[in-house]
């Protein structure tokens, strides 16, 4: 099958919102979207503790979050899948090959990006902030909460790379999950199993909407971002 074909195919499905397709769409944002809010509830405060807070071993701390950024899916997947099988400490949960194993993947792989973009930024408003909320006797914990409310906008971008970072991920999710039909098939290992089976319209119609939702929460915090700062010029 040709390109064309393909894409015209692949149009049929989304436009008469295959149901499978829209099983694998529905599964793959709660998984992501889950997984980056795990990551955020994690990675924002410890972000902004990490760059407020001074204690023994900080140095190593900001260097390993740092390094951790970069942490191998694959890794990551074989190191929950060992704690998840029958085996594992964890294996009586039974998690393994369900979508909370792949939320817990994805979160371990999110949170450190979430953290250190976070630590960045709070870093940075602490130099511009910091005489202030001293002379107002703020402690450090209610430093590190003023900072992150203020910088509440900037991290809708950090929510957006920990969301970019779940929504491209397959080796992990592939481990943990299986890539079960109707269970734990999400967009991009869909799209992979799709594209090996020379399945090319459902894997381009995944993609299409893989890229349009993509494109379209950014286009949304874009947006946020402008009104924030519309509002904020004529406050």
């Amino acid at each position: 099958m040709g390109f064309l074909e393909s894409l015209s195919e692949a149009a049929g499905l989304i436009a008469g919102f295959d149901r499978d397709l829209a099983e694998i769409i529905v599964l793959s944002l709660t998984v992501n979207l889950t997984a980056v809010a795990c990551a955020c509830l994690i990675g924002l405060p410890l972000g902004g503790a990490v760059a407020l807070y001074r204690f023994p071993g900080r140095q190593f701390v900001t260097i390993a979050i740092d390094a951790f950024m970069g942490l191998p899916p694959v890794v990551v997947g074989l190191v929950v899948f060992i704690l998840l099988s029958r085996s594992g400490p964890l294996g009586v949960l039974g998690l393994l090959f369900t979508p909370t194993a792949m939320i817990i993947a994805q979160t371990i792989l999110v949170t450190p990006i979430v953290a250190a973009l976070t630590r960045q930024i709070i870093a940075d408003l602490w130099l511009e902030y910091g005489e202030h909320l001293r002379s107002l006797k703020a402690g450090t914990m209610q430093s590190v909460m003023t900072l992150l409310w203020d910088a509440r906008f900037s991290l809708i971008t950090v929510a957006l790379a920990g969301f970019g970072r779940a929504s491209a991920e397959v080796g992990a999710v592939m481990i943990v999950g299986g890539n079960i039909d109707h269970a734990t098939r999400l967009m991009t290992t869909s799209i992979a199993l799709e594209t090996s089976k020379g399945n090319l319209a459902l894997a381009l119609g995944l993609g299409i909407v893989l890229l349009s939702i993509t494109m379209s929460i950014n286009a949304l915090a874009y947006f946020m971002r402008a009104r924030a700062g519309h509002m904020a010029a004529f406050a």
